[in-house]
């Protein structure tokens, strides 16, 4: 193997000089394309909209909130906000770029906040601590080679892309609001189309899970993040960036990253459950082994939470149970655990959903609606009064506002799994087809039906022990 040095060092020998002209010149293009890029990337962080429903974002203000959220003293950074708001209304790039230093430098030294109930709850930084910590249940090997298991990946597919297209206009607004704008959700509130980032990570998992079976790394993963998906926000931003210098994970979910106990991890739990069919623990360390890219501790508790939720519904058929069961194997001293037994009490002593989420959406309101928490009190309401019907818990899911489209498609997989394609209207799927577009490189357009055999075949192969 030739040395760097020795290829460096012949590349200059043989290079010989040569004279451009002004227009052969391209510091003035090159110089331009970058600084109008870092201006609107740097304006997007204070002020942006979801492209699927236009709700309103200022991430880096929900970075200083998240940072809060976590047990740091944020007071520094919160002064700044002013003064960002103040220059970006302004269009005054120079001072908007300093202030927006600054409030990440004061992140990044942020002091704990030992007053914080956020430092009651262990944290869990590796696997097996989590592991250690659960009893998880055990269930008799599926049949994984029939037409039945076939049917219950497309239509787990089938009924999450639906959700998300259902969820994706209405994303990022409160309860009140939803029901003022659309009345009673229980149907798509525009034309449904599949473009969803969700989805994406799904598949950079599955890619590598293909070609490594249950000896998938977070490392093979990763690599197939940086390869496959060209950008990312908040959480899978700050990981891609991370990961493309070199910091691989589990460090890649948490240096600097503001947003590692958002949703972005617990959005992706299902594709975990469904290619670790009635094995709850396997699909936990599937959804660790995965979330780490871009999250840490209860960030990543969130996607093994939907991860389980997933892999019972190949072997029970009551949802009701099975968030029974996948609360049980959540760590009873995590934080997490605590937001998801808060909202299961509420429901246990709520006559209606709405009587049981309106004091969830009180409790988490010094959450980002992106912040796991929100979003899994959200779940816990829509399974238990949804029960075992898809369209009521669709309804419920839709009007707990908050991240919908992350919350509705994970949940709508359990459905899909437990009852097959005859659990799912055709109201639902026919206006969808068998089309589903991405921005995937290399899977921009794919069909559901692919999808789902692609599913089947590597799940199928990796309990073959093939690689």
């Amino acid at each position: 193997m030739r040395k760097a040095w020795e290829m460096e060092h012949e590349l200059m020998q043989n290079a010989m000089p040569v004279v451009l002209s002004a227009e052969e010149q391209t510091w003035d293009t090159g110089a331009e394309f970058a600084e109008k890029y870092i201006e609107t990337m740097t304006k997007l962080v204070w002020k942006s909209n979801v492209p699927g429903s236009f709700a309103p974002e200022r991430v880096i203000i929900g970075a200083i909130q998240s940072m809060e959220n976590m047990g740091l003293r944020v007071e520094k950074a919160e002064e700044l906000i002013p003064l960002g708001l103040k220059a970006l209304e302004e269009d005054n790039i120079i001072e908007l770029s300093k202030i927006t230093a600054r409030v990440y430098y004061e992140l990044n030294n942020a002091e704990k906040d030992l007053k914080s109930p956020y430092w009651q709850y262990k944290i869990y930084s590796n696997w097996d601590e989590y592991k250690n910590s659960v009893n998880f249940y055990k269930y008799d090997k599926g049949d994984i080679l029939g037409e039945d298991f076939e049917e219950k990946i497309l239509a787990g597919w089938i009924a999450q892309i639906c959700a998300g297209a259902l969820g994706t206009a209405i994303e990022g607004y409160t309860t009140e609001n939803i029901e003022k704008t659309f009345g009673d959700v229980t149907y798509y509130v525009r034309k449904p189309n599949t473009y969803n980032d969700d989805i994406t990570y799904e598949l950079a998992f599955l890619k590598a899970f293909d070609e490594k079976g249950y000896n998938v790394t977070s490392k093979d993963i990763a690599e197939e993040w940086v390869g496959l998906i060209p950008l990312g926000w908040s959480a899978e931003d700050i990981a891609l960036k991370n990961i493309k210098g070199g910091i691989y994970p589990p460090l890649s979910g948490e240096f600097n990253n503001y947003y590692r106990e958002w949703i972005g991890a617990q959005m992706r739990g299902a594709i975990c459950g469904m290619v670790a069919p009635g094995n709850p623990e396997e699909a936990a360390r599937l959804a660790w082994i995965d979330g780490v890219i871009s999250h840490h501790n209860n960030g990543v508790i969130g996607e093994i939470f939907n991860a389980v939720l997933v892999s019972l519904a190949f072997v029970e058929k009551d949802v009701r149970t099975i968030l029974d069961k996948t609360i049980d194997m959540i760590p009873k001293d995590s934080e997490y655990y605590s937001v998801i037994d808060f909202a299961y009490n509420q429901c246990k002593n709520s006559n209606s959903w709405r009587e049981a989420w309106k004091p969830c959406e009180e409790k988490f309101k010094m959450y980002n609606w992106i912040h796991a928490y929100p979003n899994a009190a959200a779940e816990v309401v829509a399974l238990y009064f949804g029960e075992n019907d898809f369209d009521k818990t669709m309804n419920i899911i839709s009007m707990a506002g908050q991240d919908v489209d992350c919350n509705a498609a994970q949940i709508a997989t359990i459905y899909g799994i437990i009852h097959g394609l005859k659990g799912i209207d055709k109201k639902w799927y026919e206006p969808i087809g068998d089309d589903l577009i991405t921005y995937v490189r290399s899977m921009k357009n794919l069909k559901i039906s692919e999808l789902s055999k692609w599913t089947v075949e590597a799940t199928r192969k990796a309990c073959k022990g093939e690689k």
